[in-house]
């Protein structure tokens, strides 16, 4: 007979109340019941439990030490169904996420700040990468969510558009059209561009060689070896031209104007494996489409060194609201 849960609260109840009747009343049984089993566990163990008497039972040596083991044992396994159910609700638990686009603001940024205030005990974990890599780890299942650039889709996983954001020129503040509203891409043509070597360098490289050829021009592309604080800084000091998604606007480098051009925008979903049963990620994915359908996200704030049409400044970023 294998020691079940009920067995070990047989044994405490009686010695917390020193007796098989009392015990059998606490917890609903009969006392037969408790007796049989408390006998049968004694039998199993090859150790009594309890010496009995017509008074009640007390502990034997080996019964104390059963009871200890026992409060410890219960005690671990109530925190473990506490957890569980926990997660299993997706009030616990941990997410992890690729992320494609910048956090500084935004619908990414509205997403994780209301999510964190309803669900504060799950764990956001985030991972910086192309979508390449980011889609092979949720196909392993090395991550639940990642959020992408694009209207691709990816075998084995499901996808939504969630929202969109403009692309921006980012221009140092001597530029000739620094005091542009927003730009096209005819006015940067025969400029030198620098992107990074890290995600998302290599995506905006053929971003920019597919939008320029367009004007029968081959662009001069510069890849560094930086991040994006120190593309930005070399963009400041004349170095090139880069291109970036709205969201990154918000963040502040000095010497450096971002200026949206003209008709471009970069649609963004969330891909996840199809058998992906995380419960949190399931609450993190309904608040998504929450916000997406019913645009709870505000519009992303402009900073002081961006300039907007007054059109645009009136519109969601995602021209399907």
């Amino acid at each position: 007979m294998p020691v079940q849960v009920r067995h070990i609260r047989y044994v405490i109840a009686a010695a917390d109340h020193g007796s098989f009747r009392r015990a059998a009343a606490a917890l609903g049984v009969e006392e037969s019941a408790i007796s049989r089993r408390v006998r049968d566990l004694e039998d199993r163990l090859g150790a009594p439990l309890f010496t009995r008497s017509t008074g009640g039972v007390q502990l034997t040596q080996a019964g104390k030490q059963f009871v200890q083991r026992g409060r410890k044992a219960l005690s671990q396994i109530g925190l473990a169904r506490a957890e569980v159910s926990a997660i299993g609700r997706g009030e616990d638990g941990e997410i992890r996420v690729g992320i494609f686009s910048s956090l500084a603001s935004g619908f990414l940024s509205d997403l994780f700040q209301a999510f964190g205030q309803r669900h504060k005990s799950v764990k956001l974990l985030f991972t910086d990468g192309n979508p390449a890599e980011h889609v092979a780890a949720v196909r392993q299942h090395q991550l639940d969510v990642a959020f992408l650039t694009g209207l691709t889709s990816w075998p084995d996983c499901q996808s939504q558009h969630l929202w969109s954001e403009r692309i921006f020129a980012v221009l140092p503040a001597q530029h000739p059209h620094a005091g542009d509203n927003e730009v096209s891409f005819g006015d940067l043509v025969g400029e030198t561009f620098i992107v990074s070597e890290s995600a998302p360098g290599e995506e905006i490289h053929d971003y920019l060689v597919q939008r320029l050829a367009d004007l029968g021009h081959h662009p001069d592309i510069q890849q560094q070896a930086v991040g994006r604080d120190t593309l930005m800084q070399l963009v400041a000091l004349g170095r090139g031209l880069t291109v970036t998604s709205e969201a990154t606007t918000a963040a502040q480098f000095p010497g450096v104007v971002f200026r949206p051009i003209i008709g471009e925008i970069l649609p963004f979903r969330a891909v996840w494996a199809s058998r992906n049963d995380n419960p949190a990620f399931a609450r993190l994915l309904d608040l998504a489409r929450s916000m997406a359908r019913v645009g709870e996200a505000p519009d992303v704030s402009v900073p002081q060194n961006v300039a907007l049409p007054r059109a645009a400044l009136s519109q969601s970023p995602d021209p399907s609201r």
